[in-house]
């Protein structure tokens, strides 16, 4: 007789952990396993990570669920191996091999070709992804064992460093820390590469380094997140505002604050600015300040945009209070 499963007890988790994503496991299924250790009521990731790439994955609780699309547009860096010669149906290595080539290409050509590949390129989209087309995941289409017309994506491979490479192996390898922009499929610029090369190739090993000012020596493993009390893994959170990088900070006095809250635009002398980050004094302790959400400043007026709510700002102070005890 199987025995009947605890109920996990829900309750308000507000912040962002940067959680280094084993391998095998889908971006969705990282985050429930966080939410559940951390018994949290709201969760959210910023962006997918293929289940056969490891590395940073920026998990949103709470109220920093509101800010994770500012982080989609972030940058990031991969590092990859490339298997040179061997062509295969997903571009990596779960899928079947469809071309064996000899490679022989040299040194020099690898680095030309690398130095072309810089800049902006235009990818197609492969057919093992979940981009959309009319209404349908490509990779369902590919289950299906149907290819359709994909449009080229434009993107921007800021730098490309060659780590190794091991042209004369039995299983030919190149070795990549690739810095790219928003939407760059790894998968597809490997497979590129080594169509350049003459040789075709896929990729048997993919790891996220970094996301826009995240790093993965800053991350977490769901295994040690695992082994910490809870009072641990609450601590392990970064506060909400990490997700707002470069956005400008006002802070309000607790009058204007209030008003902002209830959605009114405030006067003030600030400049024009597309991303500000607004903060005001926390209840309990007015020498403290606390994140309200984001807004942007035109004419001298701070207009409210992602706001938290009175319950959030509660919720988040109590937290603090809590864990300073």
């Amino acid at each position: 007789m199987n025995a009947p499963r605890t109920r996990v007890q829900r309750r308000p988790v507000h912040g962002v952990l940067l959680l280094d994503k084993p391998l095998g496991l889908s971006s969705n299924q990282a985050l429930q396993k966080a939410k559940w250790l951390l018994r949290a009521e709201k969760a959210g990731h910023t962006g997918t990570l293929d289940p056969l790439a490891s590395g940073v994955l920026p998990l949103c609780f709470g109220a920093a669920t509101k800010f994770s699309q500012l982080h989609l547009d972030a940058d990031k860096v991969y590092e990859t191996t490339v298997r040179l010669g061997v062509r295969t149906s997903t571009a990596d290595a779960e899928g079947e091999v469809i071309d064996t080539r000899p490679v022989q290409c040299t040194v020099g050509q690898v680095v030309e070709v690398l130095d072309r590949f810089m800049g902006d390129i235009d990818q197609v989209p492969p057919m093992h992804s979940a981009l959309k087309k009319d209404g349908k995941a490509l990779y369902e289409y590919a289950r299906d064992g149907e290819t359709v017309e994909r449009d080229p994506r434009r993107v921007t491979i800021h730098e490309i460093e060659l780590l190794d490479m091991q042209l004369q192996a039995e299983a030919p390898t190149l070795s990549l820390r690739v810095h790219c922009s928003k939407g760059t499929y790894i998968r597809t610029l490997g497979e590129d590469i080594g169509e350049a090369l003459g040789c075709g190739g896929h990729l048997i090993a993919l790891r996220r380094v970094a996301t826009g000012p995240f790093n993965v020596s800053q991350a977490i493993t769901l295994d040690a997140l695992a082994a910490m009390s809870e009072s641990e893994r609450q601590e392990a959170l970064h506060p909400i505002e990490v997700l707002l990088a470069g956005h400008e900070r006002v802070t309000l006095d607790a009058e204007h604050a209030g008003r902002l809250l209830s959605g009114v635009r405030r006067r003030g002398d600030w400049p024009n600015r597309e991303h500000v980050a607004v903060f005001g004094p926390s209840p309990a302790d007015p020498s403290r300040s606390v994140l309200l959400g984001t807004a942007h400043t035109q004419g001298g007026e701070l207009i409210a945009g992602r706001l938290l709510s009175p319950t959030d700002i509660q919720q988040i102070l109590d937290l603090t209070e809590a864990h300073a005890s």
